[in-house]
């Protein structure tokens, strides 16, 4: 299976430590996707999310730096036992927070309609539940 990557820098106006926390608590996270998360927020804690269409694990946990974590998507296409790792760095900014985000191990055929995904089902709803 080909692979290949996505890379995007988001920026928020709130402090790395308030967009750590929309990640990693079940609760804030549940709020700005609007399906059901269960986290468990510790290294090599398992975590599902929109309702089981995403699942994986924690792999590193730097609170307010960075979330390193497996993922997994229910999708066409993606492999039963694949794994991709995404990396969320959370690096302060005069405006707030800088998030440089990376998707490595994304099946080919999937980049695209990924990292449109990110954009519109994460960055965007988290950016209106920072300023709410």
């Amino acid at each position: 299976m080909k692979k290949g990557e996505i890379k995007q820098t988001v920026q928020f106006m709130a402090s790395p430590e308030e967009v750590y926390e929309l990640l990693i608590n079940a609760e804030k996270y549940q709020a700005f996707i609007g399906g059901e998360v269960i986290m468990n927020p510790i290294v090599g804690g398992k975590f599902s999310v929109f309702d089981g269409y995403c699942h994986g694990t924690n792999l590193i946990l730097e609170k307010g730096k960075k979330i390193v974590q497996h993922w997994h998507f229910a999708e066409d296409g993606w492999p039963d036992d694949h794994m991709s790792v995404c990396s969320f760095l959370f690096q302060p900014d005069p405006q707030g927070c800088k998030l440089v985000f990376k998707q490595t191990g994304v099946p080919i055929h999937k980049v695209e309609d990924l990292a449109a995904g990110w954009i519109q089902y994460y960055w965007e709803p988290m950016k209106e539940a920072l300023v709410n």
